[in-house]
């Protein structure tokens, strides 16, 4: 073999062995990042018309706008309902309020009126995820559990960190103006003190970030992030400029609320400028939403600043204005920036972050994954969307409704009427068409009959007819 050939063969050679390492790295690439890390951001509260992505004139949300415009801003995205417990359970177990085990904040026991915890049956997304190789972080206001069992607590319900305010701390004989913020169960305990922070939401924050420093790099993550603002029980003390701007013509209580909805701006440009410094933006489904309706509470008007966006209702009720709220996804690269007019709500959550994550989704979820509407896939429909809600013992706090298509049916338990409005032409719910339209409310009773199914601590459910 002359030296030609044998210079040949080597470069041949060096090439194949280049190639088989660029393979292998590609290989080793695609598989570090196979699956994605996925964050669900919650605020507390925040109403449809709350952000300036979704019509705020006043209040100034300029990240959250920024990323709205970048990522998928969806206009017909529902809340499990209109009050904070059972529409948090419903995001958690993909299970619509007719199915899931908490219907109201408080339930009927034998002997009490007191809060219910997620059934054990109920598998959470976030041991679904743990089954597929996430590790699992929750930080903030879990409200799906009770006092005296640590077992319902967001530790015991699949998030292997976990950093959770638990009610009764007076109780326990902590200061008024602290709250304790327990770690890990018992494994540590933290008090927010008022004082030393801007608002709540910063000192969550704070854990959060440590979180995504601490981590491990070896396995994809699942952080759900759950906020406080705009809650209208929450305080602060630092006042911002919006608050400044406006002393003599806002009420204290207004003023509070917009710089709490600028604060939770703050935190959220907080986290993503975390990921992005720790080279983890890319590889990242981040989603934002809201729990429910805008608070009409501790004497703040949801009319003040349109917080509803002009729909009908708040907090509580369930039209439009309780259960429609902002839903933003974001994942570089991956969701293209536009709107969408898909009908989806929380308990798609469950198979969406499923299929993302690769997790085995459970067969009774009453969700669809909205992966391919995310993607910009063919996109599967609801045949309907359900609502339903327990205020109280009473049947009045007893509410239900229904969306098919353009029409919407609602129920309030003690008018035994069920109202029919045509969201195509009558977004605002003003015109109820339901005595035009016979067949049309014979179809809603009958999913709002079948679709909720009795449960021990809710008297009124299976629904309230004459």
């Amino acid at each position: 073999m002359n030296v030609t050939k044998v210079v040949l063969a080597v470069a041949v050679l060096i090439a194949v062995v280049s190639c088989g390492e660029e393979q292998t790295q590609n290989s080793v690439s695609k598989n570090k990042f196979k699956k994605p890390n996925i964050i669900f951001l919650l605020a507390d509260d925040l109403g449809y018309g709350e952000l300036g992505s979704y019509g705020q004139k006043v209040i100034k949300t300029p990240f959250l706008d920024k990323i709205a415009s970048e990522g998928m801003r969806f206009t017909d995205f529902y809340a499990g309902t209109s009050v904070c417990s059972p529409s948090r359970a419903v995001l958690m177990t993909g299970l619509h309020t007719g199915h899931v085990g908490i219907r109201g904040n408080k339930g009927q026991y034998a002997d009490k009126y007191d809060r219910v915890p997620l059934k054990k049956s109920e598998k959470t997304i976030g041991e679904m995820l743990q089954g597929s190789g996430y590790q699992t972080a929750m930080i903030g206001k879990w409200h799906l559990g009770i006092p005296e069992d640590m077992s319902t607590w967001a530790k015991g319900r699949g998030f292997d960190y976990a950093v959770q305010e638990q009610w009764g701390e007076s109780e326990k004989g902590i200061e008024i103006d602290e709250r304790v913020h327990w770690v890990n169960n018992d494994q540590d305990s933290i008090f927010y003190n008022y004082n030393n922070y801007k608002c709540l939401d910063e000192f969550r924050t704070n854990f959060a970030l440590d979180y995504l420093d601490s981590k491990s790099d070896d396995k994809p993550f699942f952080l759900y992030m759950s906020y406080r603002i705009p809650h209208a029980h929450e305080f602060f003390l630092s006042k911002n400029d919006l608050y400044n701007e406006h002393l003599e013509e806002w009420p204290e209580i207004e003023r509070r609320h917009a710089a709490r909805i600028t604060m939770l701006d703050d935190q959220i440009k907080r986290m993503f400028d975390k990921l992005k410094a720790n080279g983890e933006l890319e590889n990242t489904l981040i989603l934002i939403s809201s729990d429910n309706g805008p608070t009409n509470e501790n004497h703040h008007s949801y009319t003040f600043f349109n917080s509803s966006g002009n729909l009908k209702g708040y907090k509580r009720d369930v039209y439009e204005g309780g259960v429609r709220v902002p839903f933003i996804a974001y994942w570089p690269g991956k969701i293209q920036p536009g709107v969408s007019n898909h009908p989806s709500t929380f308990y798609d959550m469950m198979p969406t972050l499923g299929e993302i994550g690769k997790a085995e989704v459970p067969n009774k979820t009453d969700g669809i994954s909205i992966v391919p509407e995310l993607l910009g896939g063919k996109q599967k429909k609801h045949d309907f969307l359900y609502w339903e809600i327990q205020e109280g013992r009473s049947v009045k706090g007893f509410r239900q409704a229904t969306r098919f298509g353009k029409w919407k049916a609602v129920r309030y338990g003690d008018n035994y009427h069920t109202e029919l409005y045509n969201l195509e032409n009558d977004l605002f719910e003003e015109h109820d068409v339901s005595s035009k339209h016979p067949k049309l409310v014979a179809k809603a009773n009958e999913i709002l009959k079948r679709e909720s199914v009795k449960d021990e601590h809710y008297p009124n459910s299976g629904g309230v007819f004459k």
